[in-house]
């Protein structure tokens, strides 16, 4: 293994040692596969690769001070990851099958989980494709399931400083009866062209609104928003948003913290009555944001001084930091110590 610099490491793919495969065939699940090897072979008229049916989530595991790894409400993403199956017609991953293969994946490769100290953490993939033959548009009839994992730093650059985003109107992420509520790899593709533009022009990310009106926040591409108003927590509501686990965690704590949680559409315009804003994801955990501009009627929206990450962002970053490295009691149960 190589040295690594934990404290420097980028938010990227890195090759670990092994990876965990089963394969849906016949109307079943067969048996869980350990492999080292990086490819995978497929059929050239798979599904995943004419009709999009392939699904993923994002999951990470800590060290904490006592030496131990613990995954964060692994069940949750088990759970949203068979919503994303039913919603593009796969096979579901049973919730068991799910977290035999990620703790068997972390457990192989525990020797890339970051030691504690350096803000990095070990992500995980899992990952569902159709492996199935079609040429018409139809279901494939086999999948494959696999989880890979690897050390990761901060998704944004800037880690836990805030980051300037772009409002854009003249792309959506998703439609608002289609598949932005799951975790599929269209909705990404679909949000890579702005994403990469609002890139060159300066931008961390792009922050899109609801295809159907165009009034009101809907999410980043990689992340759920949020805006501090006074004692509040509010975040968009919307079915083209996908439900974030960070964020779900995030209104909670909110609430034990003693504050109100609204979920529910909030208007462009309300931007400017909050205190503090973010994006939150299992990537980014909390990236909060310094500032908003609309790309094209340049308005601009800036929180607190637009330099420094707001009191309450900070605190809800600690606690839900903490809780996943095992420095906060777990009131919830959030917390599997492997």
């Amino acid at each position: 293994m190589q040295d690594i610099n934990w404290g420097k490491l980028p938010f990227g793919y890195f090759q670990t040692d092994y990876n965990v495969r089963s394969y849906y065939r016949d109307g079943k699940w067969g048996e869980i596969e350990v492999s080292s090897s990086t490819q995978i072979n497929i059929h050239m008229a798979a599904t995943c690769l004419h009709y999009g049916q392939e699904a993923f989530e994002g999951m990470k595991a800590y060290r904490g001070k006592d030496g131990k790894v613990r995954l964060f409400r692994w069940e949750e993403n088990a759970k949203r990851m068979q919503r994303s199956a039913d919603g593009i017609l796969m096979a579901r991953v049973p919730v068991e099958l799910f977290h035999e293969m990620v703790v068997k994946a972390v457990k192989l490769n525990e020797k890339y989980v970051p030691p504690y100290g350096h803000g990095a953490s070990l992500y995980i993939r899992p990952l569902l494709i159709g492996t199935g033959v079609q040429v018409g548009v139809n279901p494939a009839k086999e999948y494959l399931f696999m989880v890979f994992v690897g050390p990761v730093g901060p998704y944004f650059k800037e880690g836990f400083n805030p980051v300037t985003m772009q409002i854009v109107r003249d792309f959506d992420r998703a439609a608002p009866l289609g598949t932005g509520h799951i975790k599929v790899g269209g909705n990404y593709a679909g949000s890579l062209f702005a994403s990469e533009r609002a890139k060159k022009e300066g931008y961390a990310s792009v922050l899109f609104l609801e295809a159907k009106e165009k009034k009101y926040i809907d999410e980043a591409g990689p992340a759920n928003f949020f805006g501090i108003k006074g004692n509040t927590y509010i975040t968009p509501k919307s079915p083209s948003i996908l439900p974030s686990i960070t964020n779900m965690s995030l209104m909670q704590i909110a609430e034990d913290m003693g504050m109100k949680v609204e979920r529910r559409p909030v208007a462009v315009e309300e931007l400017e009555t909050f205190e503090e804003a973010g994006a939150c994801g299992t990537a980014a955990i909390i990236s909060p944001i310094g500032k908003i501009v609309e790309r094209e009627s340049g308005a601009t929206y800036t929180f607190g001084d637009g330099k420094n990450a707001g009191p309450v962002s900070t605190k809800l970053y600690k606690k839900l930091q903490g809780l996943q490295y095992g420095d906060e009691p777990d009131p919830h149960g959030w917390v599997t110590i492997l």
